[in-house]
């Protein structure tokens, strides 16, 4: 799974420009992150790609109001409302962004170019229409949070019981680099956002790390069949958790203002 999703960077900050909260330049700043540019493919009205600052205005002069954020996985089309072939799309990039207000959603494709250490990263959304109803699957935060709590105990005695809960110096060091990001103070969530999405997103993003380094780091100490499929049966829940969490964090700010109404 993706620890900061890009489709996560641009809900949270299209949303915050849509509300009024940040400037263009801010929130296009924080989307593209350490990308090297970003562009939208298919928006209505646009002959070509255009840059995300004409194509948030675009959007919001079609309707837009507000952007919501799916992270599906097989078997689990996560915060999807169709049709098939958006699904599809989304699935295969594991990631979207789907539109309130337009029938509009966005699927990125990343391309890399480039030496080892000096990538080129660029990101094409492609705009594609979708389904109005309903997102698949989305919690609220209250139930986000407690889903995450409960999932992460359960899956924490059963990896450290089979030593793969994310051991040694690779683990440490990514730990360690989560931790100083944290104490930096680092935005998770753009303005407009409740204190509980950040809290919320902050603890998915480290139970996503977790996941991560568990799969990343091999067996660990589960060398017995059995044990390599409990372990593998004990992150399969907790990594669909912590999707669902990261979610309902993101698309938080939309849910609140439609509850306000």
């Amino acid at each position: 799974m993706l620890f900061e999703p890009r489709s996560g960077r641009l809900a949270a900050w299209g949303n915050a420009l849509l509300a009024g909260l940040v400037s263009p330049d801010e929130a296009v700043l924080s989307i593209v992150g350490e990308d090297a540019v970003h562009r939208v493919a298919g928006l209505p009205g646009e002959s070509g790609p255009v840059g995300l600052t004409l194509a948030l205005g675009r959007m919001r002069a079609l309707g837009v109001t507000g952007l919501r954020v799916a992270l599906p996985a097989p078997g689990h089309p996560l915060g999807l409302s169709g049709p098939p072939e958006f699904n599809a799309r989304a699935l295969d990039a594991e990631e979207a962004v789907v539109a309130v207000g337009a029938a509009l959603g966005l699927v990125p494709e990343v391309s890399e170019a480039g030496p080892a250490g000096d990538v080129h990263v660029s990101v094409t959304w492609h705009c594609l229409p979708v389904r109005e109803a309903p997102p698949a699957d989305v919690p609220s935060l209250g139930e986000a949070e407690r889903e995450l709590a409960e999932a992460l105990r359960e899956a924490t005695v059963v990896l450290t019981r089979l030593d793969v809960a994310g051991s040694g110096p690779v683990a440490g060091a990514a730990l360690s680099a989560y931790r100083a990001r944290a104490e930096a103070g680092r935005d998770v969530l753009a303005p407009g956002y409740p204190p509980r999405a950040v809290r919320v997103l902050a603890l998915a993003q480290r139970v996503d790390l977790m996941v991560s380094l568990a799969y990343e780091n091999g067996h660990g100490g589960a060398v017995a069949a059995s044990e390599m499929a409990a372990r593998a049966e004990a992150l399969r829940p907790v990594e669909r958790v912590a999707r669902r969490a990261l979610v309902a964090a993101y698309n938080s700010a939309v849910e609140e203002r439609e509850r306000g109404r």
